[in-house]
């Protein structure tokens, strides 16, 4: 099976190992991963503020990077997401639409790839931790994927996986809103954090890199001795 890797541009900057991970995976389950080295931003921070004649840009420059591609996948719900509003986006473009729409129904994020489309469940993954998983807001409320992570956390070998209190809740970074709503987003974060801390959990996982770097650093900001991964690093885990 041959699979396109998006690698979304905070796993480029900032998360550089999460890219790897899914690689690695993707290659252990037997998929042949190539890497069009002319994708950009998937749009979404432009589109988010309501700039969405540049975002069609960008969506028309995505369209045409993965044009060859059997399958998209993106270690992210986030920007996954973002990949099926294209069509919206470009409703008043019909032929661009159609190209939208076939782009979105081979776009996946990762966890949703292994689980709905390789139909694995167990990927030899072992962890010894306590550990407990934020669900994203895009990828649960957007892309409506709410299953295929704890299917797989549960097949990782020692990983003991705790419920997050209110898990539903936003961590607070909503990208811009992290910077537009800075006192209001402390205060979301800060409530996150503390539900971490009732499940007594050593790690937190996560599948958007966004969410991560901002708990992340809320943690970190407190010094909690509370270990962030993607969940990308915890299927790679092997010991």
């Amino acid at each position: 099976m041959k699979v396109s890797l998006f690698i979304t541009c905070l796993a480029d900057v900032f998360y550089p190992g999460v890219g790897k991970d899914t690689v690695e995976v993707l290659e252990r389950l037997g998929c042949e991963v190539d890497f069009p080295e002319k994708q950009t931003c998937c749009g979404q921070p432009a589109f988010n503020s309501g700039y969405h004649k540049d975002t069609k840009k960008v969506a028309k420059h995505t369209i045409e990077t993965f044009s060859h591609s059997d399958y998209v996948v993106l270690p992210s719900g986030s920007c996954a997401s973002m990949i099926h509003e294209y069509h919206e986006l470009l409703k008043d473009e019909p032929e661009w639409q159609a190209r939208a729409k076939a782009l979105s129904e081979k776009t996946y994020e990762f966890t949703q790839f292994l689980v709905h489309v390789l139909k694995v469940e167990k990927v030899d993954a072992k962890l010894e931790a306590n550990a407990t998983y934020h669900t994203s807001c895009h990828m649960t409320r957007l892309l409506k994927e709410k299953e295929a992570p704890f299917r797989l956390l549960e097949n990782v070998e020692g990983l003991n996986l705790e419920t997050l209190p209110n898990r539903e809740a936003c961590c607070g970074f909503g990208g811009t809103f992290s910077v537009k709503m800075a006192q209001i987003s402390e205060q979301m974060v800060d409530e996150k954090v503390r539900h971490i801390e009732d499940t007594k959990a050593e790690v937190l996982i996560g599948a958007d890199c966004g969410c991560l770097m901002n708990i992340g650093g809320r943690i970190e900001r407190k010094g909690k001795p509370v270990k962030v991964m993607h969940i990308a690093q915890v299927l790679n885990s092997r010991a």
